[in-house]
C-alpha cells in the first residue's frame, strides 16, 4: 500500500463525503481565508500538504491542550475530524475558490460601476480628489451575495423544494 494512494483524486460530487457540521467548519475556514485576502497562499499551502493531511490532523491532537485555551474546542475538534479524511483538503480548496469567486465578482461589479461614475466627474475630482461627490451603489450591486452558498442554504432550499412538491 502506497503512502500517496489516491492522494490526487478529486472527491466524488455525488456522495456527501463529510457530515454537515464538518462541512460548516470548512466553510467557516474558507470564509475567513477569503476575508483576510489569503486565498492564493492558502491554496498553495493546502495543495502542498494534501498527502500529509492525516499526519497534520494527528499533530492537531498533540497540540489540542494548548489550542483549547485560545479556540472553541468543539470547532477545533470538528476540524480535526474533518482533516483526518483525505478528501477534506480538496473540499476546503474548492470552498475557498467558490468563496473567492463570489467576492471577486462583487468587487469587479463595484469597480466597473465606479469607473463609469468617475467619467462624469470633473478633472479636479478625478485626479486631485477634491470635493468628490458621494456615490451610492445601485441596488443590484448591493444585493449581490457576499458569500458562496453554504450547507445551511442548501438545506433550506431542499426543504422548500419538498414543501412545494408535496401535495397539500
Amino acid at each position: 500500500m502506497s503512502l500517496f494512494n489516491r492522494s490526487m483524486q478529486l472527491p466524488d460530487p455525488e456522495k456527501d463525503p463529510l457530515p454537515e457540521e464538518q462541512e460548516e467548519i470548512l466553510e467557516k475556514v474558507a470564509h475567513q481565508v477569503v476575508k483576510r485576502g489569503m486565498t492564493v497562499p492558502a491554496i498553495v499551502f493546502l495543495e502542498s500538504i494534501k498527502p500529509l493531511n492525516y499526519i497534520g490532523s494527528q499533530a492537531m491532537v498533540f497540540f489540542e491542550p494548548i489550542i483549547q485555551t485560545v479556540f472553541n474546542w468543539r470547532d477545533y475538534d470538528t476540524l480535526r475530524l474533518a482533516l483526518e479524511r483525505r478528501e477534506s483538503i480538496e473540499l476546503m480548496i474548492q470552498k475557498i475558490e467558490a468563496e473567492d469567486a463570489v467576492v471577486l465578482k462583487k468587487e469587479k461589479a463595484v469597480k466597473k460601476f465606479m469607473k463609469a461614475e468617475k467619467k462624469n466627474w470633473k478633472w479636479y475630482q478625478r485626479w486631485l480628489g477634491i470635493r468628490t461627490p458621494k456615490v451610492e451603489l445601485p441596488e443590484e450591486i448591493k444585493n449581490m451575495p457576499d458569500r458562496a452558498e453554504t450547507v445551511a442554504d442548501r438545506k433550506a432550499k431542499k426543504e422548500d423544494d419538498r414543501e412545494q412538491s408535496s401535495p397539500s
